[in-house]
């Protein structure tokens, strides 16, 4: 009985022991979710890249350094000439990630994610923004944004992409532009208002006299074919069917009743009963 409990205490103390010295030595690492271990023994970066989960390491010879792979996004403030020599300030919003199979590669090169961010795509956003802006006027860089995004979304993977760092996306969040040539791009936006309201009302003018025009002609055809249609025999008829069936209370000497003789020139300018 003696002996048992001797085993079982020599059992005890040993697992005791591992455990102090698996919590000082640590044998194993964990790498989590949305990252990857960069394996450095005695300093030195290793070929092997560690996916998320338990790994064992040998204490003291094997460090484990976490990068993270998931899609980071920093924002940018830089600023650049314009074509036409404005001063134009943007704010960029980058999301990026680096390539998680070369992260060791990446850690070897430039070190951890401020390191990334410093040394790496900040001066590579200052440069490939300034490029871009060069080539547009500041009225471009406004009415063609859509263009500056892509060139600037093409040209910077172009260059991060030697550094295994991939951008997923680019986005122009602002441009400001010096008071001056603010306050100039409001007064063209109001002239060219006031000058598509002026064309507005002469367009309009212009459709209204081509419309009286139109009428006019109409009329004057319209008589010229009525003149063209007015006969003595109709002239005749129209008088007749005029007639309210009571002669004349003058009758000539002789007694006879005058014949209905009408000037088809009057009748067609008498007003109708």
């Amino acid at each position: 009985m003696t002996i048992d409990k001797l085993k079982f205490g020599s059992l005890l103390t040993g697992s005791f022991v591992l455990l102090i010295v698996a919590i000082i030595f640590k044998p194993f690492t964990i790498v989590n979710a949305g990252e990857r271990g960069v394996i450095l023994n005695f300093g030195k970066v290793q070929d092997k890249v560690l996916d998320e989960g338990i790994h064992p390491i040998i204490p003291i010879v094997t460090q484990v350094k976490r990068l993270s792979v998931r899609v980071q996004q920093n924002s940018f403030t830089a600023d650049a000439a314009s074509k036409d020599l404005q001063k134009v300030s943007t704010q960029l919003a980058v999301n990026w990630h680096i390539d998680a199979a070369q992260v060791n590669k990446v850690f070897q090169r430039i070190g951890d994610q401020e390191d990334i961010i410093s040394r790496i795509i900040t001066p590579a956003v200052s440069e490939v923004l300034k490029a871009a802006t060069a080539n547009k006027t500041a009225e471009e860089i406004i009415t063609k944004r859509n263009d500056l995004k892509r060139e600037i979304d093409d040209n910077l993977k172009n260059r991060l992409a030697n550094y295994n760092i991939l951008i997923d996306d680019v986005s122009l969040v602002d441009f400001t532009f010096s008071p001056e040539f603010s306050k100039a791009i409001e007064s063209k936006q109001i002239a060219e208002q006031e000058a598509k309201q002026a064309e507005f009302i002469a367009l309009k003018a212009s459709k209204e006299a081509v419309a009286e025009v139109n009428r006019a002609k109409g009329q004057a055809e319209a008589q010229r074919l009525q003149r063209l249609t007015l006969t003595k025999e109709l002239l005749q008829k129209q008088a007749i069917e005029k007639w309210d069936g009571r002669f004349p209370t003058v009758i000539a000497g002789n007694g006879a009743l005058p014949l209905i003789n009408l000037d088809p020139a009057t009748l067609s300018a008498s007003p109708s009963k």
